[in-house]
Parts: structure tokens; C-alpha cells; sequence
């Protein structure tokens, strides 16, 4: 199989990849918005009370928060210091896909896995963009690790693991965690048809550890919200933080009551899942295909050499998500080590079996994949956003090169398949996080007005807006949350900078208020990017401008 060399090498150059993507400048909204939500944690020296701009945060629990701010106390407020905690989880869920996998299979399934799942593409996004998921991604599935480990070996350090792992997942994102972690060790039991492994005390002391872990989480929600009943949060008072996370928040995410619907499209996830599983999606269809078809056959007889557990939980857990009324992307990350062990199972049995005709049809596919990122990245250095310096073409060159020595090194085609598919996403996301990112994020206002502050060495206790419209980016590279004045009660304000849109100096003006001093960026929203602004030629039409101007 894969030697040891390879993989190393492999594991240690998607490292680089996420490591280059840490120093990336945080996105709007949700990273940006996170991570102000934790530095006011550490300024306010208040670590049970979560807010959002003005408002009472309710919807997720703290751990994501908690672990930020820890970060943000050992090495300060930084966005590399924010992506810290998820960059850790997603390699604690790499070690434990791995761990998963051997223990279901062998050895040689769980290094498969741990590749498949740091390459696939909603993954290395998720720690570039970083919210909730990686976080809870990762000790999700070490929970599922450890508890299944217990199953099979009925040993109390998988279990109380298990459970802590259980409560961390839990206290990052609430009941979701616990739904996965539920059904797919449900799955297993029903498959192996070990359920005395419940009927033991070992199971009173996971609960035990369970409760403590998420203790922490469940008193931040008591003193926020229980003991004041009087605030009102989406329109309701008397709301119980701790009734929230056990039960609304699911139940509101489904319905779409209070988060409101976005999309009622029960194929969401799938036509999703084409693209965030990439490089590996055809792999992961065609297993999860021949899985589904070989138990059918067997009529879901018990097979040793078999296991239930990624496929129960996938199909389980994909239908149950897909009838939710409020859908994103990155909701269906916490699925992704089910499908990296999976993709590694089938692709480890078409080598021991030899399914030559398989495999080819699989590694035109990853050649056709590698085409594609080759044109894109072409495209993003030559045309859409142009190297700046010579030395990029001295980096690229060679990283190309050595790409195609590997398209057209003779050896098995598992190997091929494996290697390649590795390749495509380094050179994607090397090119992203290193190039693409860092050129696109000029274009966010929030991030690079900051940079003016600081060049002008402008007071940002001096800075304010006029409406409530959020500022994550300005807010956090200041290292200050702005203000909210009202026109009116500019009239007695001096030496203030108000940081406004077109439409908000227009209000400015109408009011009979005037400026000396104005800067201005300009600001695109870089989470929708559309084709007119990777034009060049077209870009500057699809450009807004926000300013900062000091009043008279």
C-alpha cells in the first residue's frame, strides 16, 4: 500500500496548505463576525455572556467562542490566532478518521481517510472560514472513534473519551453533534448486534463525564438568559438558554422559525455535496453506490469483514438534514469523516481485489479534476488576478512541474488515484490560500479600511457608524468594536470619523453635516463572487466604495 515516506510527505505539504491559509485576513461575515464576538470576551473580561453587534447572542453554545479567546490570551488577538483552536480540531479529526478507520478496517483505511478528509474541499475551507464547523467536526468524530472503540473492545477509557469528546462537540454547536454521534453509533450496535455494551456502568460514568464537560456551556446559558427573563431574543421573552440547547435549536434550524427558510430544496445537499467532497466526490459516489447495493443483496446480514456505521450514519443523517428549512453548505461538514472512511474503504478493496476497469474509470476522473484546477489556476495567475512579483512564476513552475512528473510516473492505480487527487487539492488550495485570498480580500472594505486607520493613525474609540449594519472586518482589525450614533445625536460630537456607505453620506449631507477629511476603499461582498468581477476588464463596475470621513 501507500508507504510511509508518501504519506508523511503527503500529510506534511496539506499542513503547508493550512498553515499559508492562517494568515489569511478574515472573511465577512460569519469568521470576522466570530472572531469579534470572542476578542470581546477577552476585552470585556466577560467569558459567559456571547453578544453580536448590540444583541443577546442565543443560537450556538460557547466552546468555539471559549476556545478563541483562549487563543487569543496566549498569543493575542490575531486572525491566525483565531483559526488556531479550528486548525488543532480538523487535525484532531484527521487523527481520529484514521483511528476510525483502522479500527474498522486496517491500517492502511485509516491513512486513506485522514487524506481524503484534510483535502476535501469544505474542509480546508472551513479553516480558512472559519465558524463553528471545524471545531465541531473534529470532536465529532473522535466522540464516534472512542465510543465505537468501546463497542469493540468494551474498554472505560474509550468510553469516558467518547463522552468528552461527546460534550465538547456538543458545547460547540449543540444537539447536531449529539444527533451524528447517536445515530451512527446506533448503527454500529444494530449491525454487530453488541448491545450488552450499553447494559454496563461504564455507561453511567460516560453520562457522568458527559455532564460535566458540557457543565461550563449550560451555566454560561443559565446566567445569560435564565436569570433574566425580561430580555426579549428574536421577538420572545422569558427565553430559557438552557431549554434552547436541548431543545428548540434544532427544532428552529429544521423549521425554520426564528433563523428564518432559505431554502425548502430537499436536493440541496446533494447537488452541495458535488463540490465540497472535491477532489473525491466521484470516488465517494461510487462507494457509497457498491456499499448500499452489497448490503441490499445481503439483506443487512452481519458480515465481520463489513461495517455499518459510515454508511447507516450518511444515509441517515444526509435524509434528516436535507428536509431542514434553513440550509448552508458547511452544514453538511460534520459528515465528511463518514465519507473519507468510506471513500478509503472502497478504494483500499478495489486494490486487494484488483478492479482494474474501476479503478481507470475512477483516475480519468481525478485526471479530468486535475484538468480543471490547471485551467483555474492558469487563469487566476495569468488573467483574473495577475502575479505581482516575478518570483511567483518561479514558484509555480516547478510546483506544475512536479505535478505532471506524478500524472505520468507508471504505478499502480490506487497509488495514482491517492497522489493525484492529493495534488489537485494542494495546488487549489495552495494557490487560494497563498495567492487567490490574500489579492480578493483587497477588495473587502471592512479589512482594508483598518489598514488606513492604522496608517493614519486614526483614534478608534473616535470611530462610529449611523445605522447598524454590521462592520466585523473594521471591528476586528481595530481591535474595537465601533459605535452607533443617530444623526441626531451628531450634533454635539467633535473630531469624529464616521465610517459610511455611498447612501449614508448622502444621509450625512442631507442633514446639513460636512467633512475635510475623507478615505475611501473600495468593497465587494468576496463571499459571492460573481463572473464580472473576476473580469478585470468588468471588475470595476461591480465595485462599491464605503469611506471614512471626519466631521466638521
Amino acid at each position: 500500500m501507500i508507504s510511509t515516506a508518501r504519506y508523511w510527505f503527503l500529510l506534511s505539504l496539506i499542513v503547508l496548505v493550512y498553515i499559508a491559509g492562517m494568515f489569511v485576513t478574515l472573511f465577512e461575515n460569519d469568521s470576522a463576525q466570530f472572531a469579534v464576538m470572542a476578542m470581546r470576551m477577552v476585552q470585556e473580561n466577560d467569558w459567559f455572556t456571547l453578544i453580536k453587534g448590540t444583541e443577546e447572542y442565543l443560537d450556538k453554545p460557547h466552546m468555539h467562542y471559549w476556545l478563541a479567546a483562549l487563543s487569543y490570551k496566549i498569543f493575542g488577538i490575531h486572525d491566525w490566532a483565531y483559526r488556531i483552536p479550528g486548525i488543532l480540531a480538523t487535525l484532531l479529526g484527521a487523527f481520529s478518521c484514521y483511528g476510525l478507520g483502522k479500527l474498522l478496517y486496517n491500517k492502511d483505511v485509516g491513512r486513506f481517510a485522514s487524506l481524503i478528509f484534510m483535502t476535501a474541499q469544505t474542509i480546508v475551507l472551513a479553516n480558512i472560514d472559519v465558524r463553528t464547523d471545524a471545531v465541531l467536526t473534529g470532536f465529532t468524530i473522535f466522540a464516534i472513534w472512542q465510543l465505537a472503540a468501546y463497542v469493540e473492545k468494551n474498554a472505560l477509557k474509550h468510553i469516558v473519551l467518547g463522552a468528552f469528546g461527546a460534550g465538547m462537540a456538543f458545547s460547540t454547536k449543540g444537539q447536531i453533534a449529539l444527533v451524528v454521534i447517536g445515530v451512527s453509533l446506533l448503527c454500529h450496535l444494530a449491525y454487530t448486534r453488541k448491545w450488552k455494551r450499553l447494559l454496563s456502568w461504564k455507561v453511567l460514568v460516560a453520562l457522568l463525564v458527559f455532564a460535566v464537560t458540557i457543565a461550563p456551556m449550560l451555566y454560561a446559558y443559565y446566567l445569560q438568559f435564565d436569570l433574566h427573563p425580561e430580555k426579549v431574543i428574536r421577538g420572545k421573552d422569558h427565553r430559557s438558554g438552557i431549554f434552547f440547547i436541548f431543545w428548540e435549536q434544532s427544532f428552529e434550524r429544521m423549521s425554520g422559525e426564528g433563523v428564518g427558510k432559505n431554502s425548502s430544496d430537499f436536493f440541496f445537499f446533494f447537488h452541495t455535496f458535488l463540490w465540497v467532497f472535491l477532489p473525491w466526490t466521484v470516488l465517494a459516489l461510487i462507494a457509497y453506490w457498491t456499499r448500499l447495493k452489497i448490503f441490499w443483496q445481503q439483506k443487512f446480514a452481519y458480515n465481520p469483514k463489513m461495517e455499518f456505521l459510515t454508511l447507516g450514519g450518511i444515509s441517515i443523517l444526509f435524509g434528516l438534514i436535507s428536509f431542514a428549512q434553513f440550509k448552508l453548505p458547511h452544514y453538511i461538514n460534520i459528515l465528511i469523516p463518514l465519507y473519507a472512511i468510506l471513500s478509503a474503504s472502497y478504494l483500499y478493496q478495489l486494490q486487494e481485489k484488483e478492479k482494474q476497469g474501476v479503478a481507470k474509470v475512477i483516475l480519468i476522473f481525478q485526471y479530468f479534476i486535475l484538468s480543471l484546477v490547471f485551467i483555474f489556476t492558469v487563469l487566476v495567475c495569468f488573467y483574473v488576478f495577475k502575479f505581482e512579483y516575478v518570483h511567483g512564476y518561479f514558484v509555480l513552475i516547478p510546483v506544475l512541474g512536479g505535478i505532471i512528473y506524478f500524472c505520468l510516473k507508471r504505478e499502480a492505480l490506487y497509488l495514482r488515484i491517492i497522489t493525484l487527487s492529493v495534488c489537485s487539492s494542494l495546488l487549489l488550495n495552495g494557490l487560494l490560500n497563498s495567492h487567490f485570498y490574500p489579492r480578493l480580500l483587497e477588495y473587502q472594505g471592512g479589512s482594508t479600511m483598518a489598514e488606513k486607520v492604522e496608517e493614519y493613525d486614526i483614534p478608534v474609540d473616535k470611530i462610529f457608524k449611523i445605522s447598524e449594519r454590521h462592520t466585523w472586518a473594521l471591528d476586528f482589525y481595530d481591535k474595537h468594536p465601533i459605535g452607533i450614533l443617530s444623526i441626531s445625536e451628531l450634533e454635539n460630537q467633535s473630531g469624529i470619523w464616521i465610517y459610511a456607505t455611498d447612501q449614508e453620506l448622502e444621509q450625512l449631507v442631507n442633514n446639513g453635516y460636512h467633512w475635510h477629511e475623507q478615505i475611501t476603499v473600495d468593497q465587494f461582498r468576496i463571499t459571492r463572487l460573481q463572473i464580472k468581477f473576476l473580469n478585470p476588464d468588468t471588475r470595476q463596475k461591480k465595485l462599491e466604495q464605503v469611506h471614512l470621513v471626519q466631521l466638521d
